[in-house]
């Protein structure tokens, strides 16, 4: 049987300088149903993904039979009693683990959830009961200190940079700084994600110290970037 310490180093290895790309879409879209969250991940693997970022249990169990490369599950989860929404329980996570996930992103801010479970509850129980790495989602150093020396987290990403209360209003580049201090002071690998929006954006998250770039709407959100290219043709014309 791989232990935790083997499947943790098997995934650093893997994603290792390589992009990592989230393939989600909101369920009631056509692209959101299983089947083309599947073919997204498995044409994302044949071009060189290191690994592909699937969220719900659903799609997780239909991307699993199609890719080699390491999947990194998520489940969000809206519930207006709280702000956190990626894997917010242990519940969550286990159901994300049965579906087939070699890997568990939570959001390990301190944000209280809506049924009251601690976050180092949840992270003691990910690792102990279910024996996958567990992605910690934060969007500030501080967080992603806790996360890796406090709460015992494997991975930390910078997701939520920029979409939490104190890293408001959204800035328009990624926090590359933030990627640079947590790769600085943390023994774990550090993966750089929200708004790498070009190829540049991955050349500088690697010269600030990411181990792998985890990249989504920019490649697989069809929907946001036609509505982008829309807005851009009718502002032209107003123009005009």
């Amino acid at each position: 049987m791989t232990t935790l310490d083997e499947k943790i180093n098997h995934l650093s290895k893997a994603v290792f300088g390589g992009l990592i790309v989230s393939c989600q879409a909101q369920p009631k879209l056509p692209i959101g149903r299983p089947d083309f969250i599947a073919a997204m991940a498995e044409t994302a693997e044949i071009f060189g993904a290191a690994g592909v970022r699937i969220e719900a249990p659903e799609n997780v169990a239909a991307v699993k039979p199609v890719v080699s490369v390491p999947l990194l599950g998520l489940y969000k989860i809206s519930d207006p009693a709280t702000e956190v929404y990626i894997t917010p329980t242990f519940q969550s996570a286990k159901e994300i683990a049965d579906a087939g996930a070699g890997a568990i992103a939570i959001d390990a801010t301190l944000r209280s959830r809506a049924n009251g479970e601690n976050i180092l509850e949840i992270c003691r129980r990910i690792k102990d009961e279910l024996g996958l790495p567990l992605i910690a989602d934060i969007a500030t150093f501080d967080e992603g200190v806790r996360a890796a020396e406090e709460f015992g987290c494997d991975f930390v990403s910078t997701t939520l940079s920029g979409y939490t209360a104190e890293t408001l209003p959204t800035p328009s580049e990624p926090d590359f700084h933030t990627v640079e201090l947590l790769a600085k002071r943390l023994k774990v690998p550090v993966f750089a994600e929200g708004r790498l929006a070009s190829p540049t954006h991955i050349k500088i998250a690697f010269e600030h110290g990411a181990h792998a770039c985890v990249v989504g709407n920019a490649i697989t959100g069809i929907d946001h970037l036609v509505k982008e290219f829309v807005a851009a043709g009718k502002k032209q014309r107003q123009v005009s």
